[in-house]
């Protein structure tokens, strides 16, 4: 039986948070908080799907690998979402690799449990459909920024974007993480994060990055920030 304290701490996720009383109550014996760590792998690309994880206070990446190594990010999941979206469509593998970026908690459930327990017509499928659709609208707009816009407009979208999902003015975000999310190289930004330390929008020291000046972010940030923000916003309108 889990508390009332789980209970409450579980709706810090905008899906389970979404979900009505009695779907809630049948779902919550299938969930348990883990505390996740940076670098901490949810997924190894071609790997059985085991759990999925609906992030409450931490921010997941998922990357693509290259041959020779490198990899890329293409996508990060919060508190608006669910890390595990293969197994709501069906696969038993991840396609792609997934690790924890930003260190908090998450309520995770079996991948047996969710192919169970959710179905059409529950209010958790539908919003799982949902938030499918504004991830392929984040994946098709980030490609696109990706593409035309400068590296500081997609830094401070990023930035924005982990703030939305994290829901505090300071975390844990290294020039590591940002390098490989932008796919450009580390010193690249580096010289970006001190431009916006210096211009007071941020303080940053030892990955530790500190929003200073919101307002002043999203006016450096391109329009993509506005129109992935809107589709998400819409998963739970």
């Amino acid at each position: 039986m889990q508390s009332t304290d789980n209970a409450i701490h579980f709706k810090g996720n905008r899906l389970l948070g979404a979900l009505p009383a009695e779907d809630f109550e049948r779902l919550l014996p299938h969930l348990e908080t883990v505390t996740l760590e940076v670098k901490d792998f949810l997924y190894e690309t071609d790997r059985p799907i085991e759990y999925v994880y609906f992030p409450i206070d931490c921010v997941t990446s998922t990357i693509a690998s290259m041959r020779d190594g490198r990899t890329v990010e293409v996508g990060t999941i919060g508190k608006e979402g669910m890390d595990g979206l293969p197994v709501f469509l069906g696969a038993q593998t991840a396609p792609l690799a997934s690790f924890c970026q930003v260190p908090g908690d998450a309520a995770r459930m079996t991948a047996e449990a969710l192919r169970s327990e959710v179905g059409p017509g529950d209010r958790l499928y539908e919003l799982l459909r949902r938030f499918t659709e504004a991830t392929l609208v984040f994946a098709a707009q980030s490609s696109a920024c990706n593409r035309l816009h400068s590296v500081e407009q997609r830094c401070s979208r990023w930035i924005l974007h982990t703030h939305d999902r994290v829901g505090k003015d300071e975390f844990y975000l290294t020039q590591e993480f940002l390098s490989q999310m932008l796919g450009v190289r580390r010193a690249s930004v580096s010289e970006v994060a001190s431009a916006f330390q210096g211009e007071g929008l941020i303080s940053y020291r030892r990955g530790n990055l500190r929003i200073v000046d919101r307002c002043g972010l999203e006016a450096v940030t391109c329009e993509c920030y506005g129109v992935i923000t809107k589709e998400f916003e819409r998963l739970l309108d």
